[in-house]
């Protein structure tokens, strides 16, 4: 091969290299491509991180933009920020604290071999999560969170892999359920649901986690994320 295809070679591979290179700049958007952990809880913890970060900014945000609202002497304005206040409540964007109940799902241990038996039987999904959710909910929660997070009815519990995301953010079992309500109320209707029925059977089955308790305390943050709305809208 000649000196000048050598040369042409060489310019082509570096040519190359330059592309990837970009290409995995543009797609990366100046984050690390590759997890910081090889397992899987460490991919959740930076997603969580990633997440959490981006909301506490949004929130001073808002924080500001609320700030300066409050500050414009205009009667329309005034009407309109009444009426958000009044509809925060009903719509998860305050805090609320009181007595219910605190549900903890777990996919089965390792330990459970049974020859010929679906893998997908041993592991919580998100139909169970939604099932418990549901039924509080029909119970008369006055407020549900899962992992911690404040439910509202925007929000949709997704199924990825063996893990679950809510609003964005993965998590990984056990799953931990908590409502605030009257705790009889709420517990006649986890009872009278046949998808929580159905959980609970495979649970005594195949060793699937459920636990239950009344709680005395539990405080529901507000919900923070964004309640804009793509492909609906609040009926008047």
């Amino acid at each position: 091969m000649t000196v000048s295809r050598w040369r042409m070679l060489a310019l082509l591979l570096a040519c190359l290299c330059g592309f990837v290179v970009v290409a995995a700049a543009v797609t990366s958007n100046g984050s690390d491509l590759r997890p910081a952990g090889g397992d899987l809880n460490s991919v959740l913890r930076d997603r969580a991180r990633e997440v959490e970060t981006r909301r506490e900014e949004a929130a001073r945000l808002q924080r500001e933009v609320d700030a300066l609202s409050r500050k414009v002497d205009d009667a329309d304005l005034r009407r309109d920020l009444r009426r958000v206040a009044a509809l925060s409540d009903p719509a998860g964007l305050t805090p609320v604290q009181g007595p219910g109940l605190r549900i903890a799902l777990q996919d089965a241990p390792r330990s459970v071999d049974i020859p010929g038996l679906d893998p997908n039987l041993l592991v919580v999904h998100q139909q169970d999560i939604q099932a418990f959710v549901n039924a509080l909910w029909a119970g008369g929660a006055e407020a549900v969170t899962l992992q911690g997070q404040r439910l509202i009815t925007s929000i949709g519990i997704k199924c990825v892999g063996n893990t679950v995301v809510l609003d964005g953010v993965p998590y990984a079992p056990p799953y931990v359920i908590e409502a605030i309500g009257n705790q009889g109320a709420l517990r006649q209707a986890l009872a009278a649901s046949p998808e929580v029925a159905t959980y609970t059977q495979y649970a005594e089955r195949y060793r699937l986690g459920l636990d239950e308790r009344a709680v005395d305390r539990i405080k529901a943050p507000a919900y923070d994320g964004s309640v804009s709305m793509r492909y609906a809208t609040a009926l008047e």
